[in-house]
């Protein structure tokens, strides 16, 4: 029974590094690997989120009605002007089905400068990945295999995030 207790002990405490205390990150015990995930830019053309393997990938779902998104968006903006940040690619993806121009507006009255508009219609990505609410950004490593999810909102220009993204990066 000892040798139980201890190896339980043992165990847990093997994953304690992983327990970074970000809000709201949840760090996937087994990479997820997905095929064929495709969205669309501002122009409607389609992309391959495949395309962009070899970089460390944050998509970023969102909706111009929701507040949390509104409050987290200025700090996903800067997060790529962070030099330690280079590999980085983020798709803020909106899934509020809004048009590009109440889009376009509500990333101009944030005064986003850093991000580009993404639209996941009719809303499939947000499907796939079983979404429970926005904001959510999904993390994927350069092997493009999804390594974490941030599930509500959160500071991106927090040092404990940035910290712990760019051993990823």
């Amino acid at each position: 029974m000892r040798f139980l207790i201890i190896f339980i002990f043992l165990l847990s405490n093997s994953f304690a590094n992983e327990q970074v205390g970000i809000k709201n990150l949840v760090i996937n015990k087994e990479l997820k690997k997905y095929e064929g995930l495709r969205f669309l830019d501002a122009d409607n053309e389609i992309l391959n989120l495949s395309d962009y393997q070899g970089n460390l990938v944050l998509l970023n779902f969102w909706a111009t009605w929701c507040a949390p998104c509104k409050e987290e968006m200025p700090s996903l903006d800067l997060l790529l002007d962070n030099a330690n940040l280079n590999n980085l690619k983020i798709f803020p993806i909106n899934v509020g089905q809004d048009n590009y121009d109440k889009a376009n507006n509500f990333l101009n009255d944030l005064n986003i400068k850093n991000l580009n508009l993404y639209f996941d219609t009719p809303i499939t990505l947000a499907k796939r990945f079983k979404l429970r609410g926005i904001p959510t950004s999904i993390l994927f490593n350069k092997e493009g295999l999804e390594f974490a999810r941030i599930i509500g909102s959160t500071d991106f220009a927090d040092k404990k995030f940035i910290e712990w993204l760019s051993k990823y990066n």
